[in-house]
């Protein structure tokens, strides 16, 4: 699966989380990323230049102070936060699910598939939950296991341990 690049990548930014840092990044239609420090499938080190106080990043960083703090995110972030997600069709459509994921809530990757009208893609739907370019915001830690266990990461298990935990979904 290539991953399509529509808009092109203009700043990026870090963002502080108890988590971990993260590396922002933006195009001029939205935030097109953002990764903890060694995540996998994070594009590396950025040869973009860097304004930390970027109003968008400012944005990202208001709204995780505010998760963090318990307040949870919008309803429906589109609304909120301008997102630029380049990735395949298909992958838009599986990011664009875990959207519509509550907080608090989680869904399988067969059940995914399942929104999606492709019952069978339960691999390929993880695939693309793995590769979602925007951690927290886009809700992949909101992805379990068909008998509830914690799947895969990109961010590593125990930030989504965390991430859920605070979300009330694990004790």
């Amino acid at each position: 699966m290539s991953q399509a690049r529509l808009h092109p990548l203009r700043v990026q930014g870090r963002v502080a989380t108890p988590l971990g840092p993260l590396t922002a990044a933006r195009s001029a239609e939205g935030l097109a990323g953002l990764w903890f420090d060694g995540q996998r499938h994070a594009p590396g080190p950025l040869a973009l230049p860097r304004d930390d106080d970027d109003p968008l990043f400012v944005q990202v960083r208001e709204l995780l102070d505010g998760y963090f703090r318990g307040q949870g995110l919008p309803q429906d972030l589109t609304r909120a936060l301008p997102l630029d997600l380049a990735g395949t069709p298909f992958q838009r459509r599986v990011w664009a699910q875990l959207l519509r994921i509550p907080q608090g809530q989680h869904r399988s990757y067969s059940q995914l598939a399942e929104a999606l009208d492709a019952p069978s893609a339960a691999r390929p739907v993880g695939a693309a939950v793995g590769r979602n370019p925007v951690s927290i915001l886009v809700p992949c830690h909101r992805v379990l296991g068909t008998d509830g266990s914690l799947t895969g990461y990109a961010g590593g298990l125990d930030r989504k341990k965390a991430l859920l935990t605070l979300e009330g979904v694990l004790p």
